[in-house]
């Protein structure tokens, strides 16, 4: 947890005003049962009342400037802890952004969603109580200790042996509960696991009648986290009725041998009553301790899994901006100054394999796709199609070979300045709250509204839009669950088509729309993207007939290459691709 705590930097000045709020607030408590014993020896029982109300009356000032402090303190000790815990959900979320798939693929979805609310609100929590309890708590201990001492020194041999036994008692129960709120925290992420999947699912599970099902799984993993809480609230439970009974015993032998030093003339009323407060706060700054034994260890595991994200450095490298690969450098020459990006695009002998995965999900992968021309990828479930756009884009980089623009691999370009040149419509549209003309300009934040209109009616997606309440300005629902998925398609391909790229790529992305519309879009887009580099990934013989280059994959492996009359007559995968789909007056 320490770690966490570079992120208080900012703030030091303004802990250390909370510091010195809190010794003062802590010189206030320790003082007035001073003060309280100074009225009972020297007021109450000779009758001095103007010495009683002259010292009632400054405690209550000191009692008033202490509660002032104490607010303060508590408000300037919680401002802090907020700020901390905007601050690394901020950095968290910033670190998150630049993983790649491989990063969310180990440490999963669900997981990072805890570790950024619930983990970060865990240590956020603690860190109050910490700036408050950590300072006051020692403070309010050693100061007792020497106030009772001062008081009388005999007496507070009491101490010698009921702080130990006190202490051995926090010791040995947070022992046995410390473990326990490491697992809370794994059963949090598997909670909200089984939870994000039921709702992000729920069509799903309805249209399966899995609704039971999924509600026993929801049950055993709410049931697990639930009796791992109960475990360690049980545990927990005996801290404070075991510091009480030393507590009341510890106030029983104080008021005994107490009395009994009254009695021989070797202690005044007044002082013992001082004692007796004295070692309340001793014992409950012994008990403020144990709370943070409490809440530490589990704070503790919520910093380490926030840390974890933090360390996690993302397997896809940033490239350093140079002038080689498209920027205007300095120190190279006018004449040699790279010409605007036209974005061919070729793979030279590509490999690549999944973390943990046997087999190579593509293997030996060499082609090209140049401008004007439109290249299309076929081939059955896994044969690798996605996989290879996610290389283009650097979802992930390649195990061998290489994948190049103009000439330049990917892996030596910046990743904003690559993905600039990609419009990329995936396999899933996804839609984010907003309207649809937000998400369209989710392409390109500065687009006027004549190039999101133009980029709409080119993917066919004006008809629905102008059926629409708004219009441009209806709003879309969270995943875009307001809208159906071919108009889902439809707008993520206007959102890639408002900004204009060199290099696009559909991944399977007119699957859902109905063959007169998807000839329609097919059409438009041609026009719109006669002069830049189109990537097609579809499983629609109808989709890549047209194409200038089909790409044929098999098992990761390319069997064919060329357009559909060459094709035809060489590759027999392709064939039975072509003859799975269209009748045979189609194929004529």
């Amino acid at each position: 947890m320490l770690k966490l705590f570079r992120f208080l930097k900012p703030y030091r000045w303004i802990v250390a005003l909370v510091l010195v709020l809190i010794l003062l607030q802590s010189l206030c408590d320790l003082y007035l049962p001073t003060l309280m014993s100074d009225i009972v020896d020297k007021g109450v029982i000779p009758g001095d009342k103007p010495y009683i109300w002259r010292i009632g009356g400054f405690m209550l000032l000191v009692t008033a400037f202490g509660t002032i402090v104490s607010v303060a303190a508590s408000y300037v000790s919680s401002r802090i802890a907020t700020s901390f815990g905007r601050d690394v959900r901020s950095k968290t979320f910033k670190h998150v952004s630049k993983f790649s798939l491989q990063e969310f693929d180990k440490i999963g979805t669900a997981s990072l969603i805890t570790r950024t609310t619930n983990d970060i609100n865990q240590v956020q929590q603690v860190l109050i109580m910490m700036i408050r309890l950590m300072v006051s708590a020692p403070m309010m201990c050693i100061g007792g200790l020497i106030m009772a001492v001062s008081k009388d020194a005999t007496l507070s041999l009491i101490f010698v042996a009921a702080i130990p036994i006190l202490a051995l008692t926090i010791f040995i129960i947070a022992r046995r509960g410390i473990p326990y709120f490491r697992v809370m925290q794994k059963k949090v992420d598997k909670l909200n696991l089984v939870l994000r999947e039921n709702l992000t699912g729920m069509r799903v599970v309805r249209s399966f009648n899995r609704g039971e099902h999924e509600s026993k799984r929801f049950e055993q993993a709410n049931a697990d986290l639930t009796a791992t809480a109960v475990k360690v609230n049980q545990i927990m439970a005996f801290m404070m009725p075991m510091m009480m009974i030393i507590l009341n015993f510890s106030s029983i032998a104080i008021i005994w041998f107490g009395g009994l030093r009254i009695n021989s003339g070797h202690m005044e009323v007044g002082d013992l009553m001082a004692f007796l407060q004295y070692a309340m706060q001793i014992m409950f700054s012994l008990m403020m301790v144990s709370m943070m034994f409490v809440m530490v260890p589990r704070a503790a595991a919520s910093a380490v899994r926030i840390n974890e994200v933090l360390a996690m450095e993302p397997v896809i490298k940033e490239a350093e901006a140079t002038a080689d690969n498209g920027d205007e450098g300095e120190g190279v020459e006018a004449d040699e100054q790279p010409a605007a990006p036209r974005g061919v695009v070729a793979f030279d002998q590509v490999t690549f394999r999944y973390p943990g995965a046997e087999n190579a999900a593509v293997e030996a992968i060499s082609f090209s796709a140049n401008p004007g021309e439109v290249t299309a990828i076929i081939g059955g479930t896994g044969s690798g199609k996605t996989t290879l756009l996610n290389l283009m884009t650097r979802f992930y980089d390649t195990g061998e070979g290489a994948v190049t623009i103009d000439g330049i691999d990917v892996r030596e370009v910046p990743l904003e300045q690559l993905r600039s040149l990609i419009g990329l419509v995936p396999q899933k549209a996804m839609l984010f709250t907003g309207t649809i003309a937000d998400n369209i300009r989710f392409g390109k934040n500065d687009a006027k509204e004549e190039e999101v209109a133009h980029a709409a009616d080119t993917a066919q997606a004006t008809e629905f839009i102008s059926g629409m309440p708004e219009g441009f300005n209806t709003p879309i629902a969270q995943g875009g669950t307001n809208v159906s998925g071919g108009q889902r398609q439809r707008l993520s391909i206007a959102r890639a088509l408002v900004r204009q790229p060199r290099i696009y790529l559909f991944d399977d992305s007119f699957s859902a729309l109905d063959f007169k519309t998807d000839a329609k879009l097919r059409a438009a887009l041609k026009q719109e993207t006669a002069d830049s580099t189109v990537i097609i990934v579809a499983q629609r013989v109808s989709t890549v007939m047209d194409a200038d280059r089909i790409i044929v994959l098999e098992d990761g492996r390319i069997v064919g290459n060329g357009n559909h009359r060459e094709l035809m007559a060489s590759s027999n995968v392709y064939r039975e691709i072509v003859a799975s789909q269209l009748s045979e007056e189609e194929i004529a």
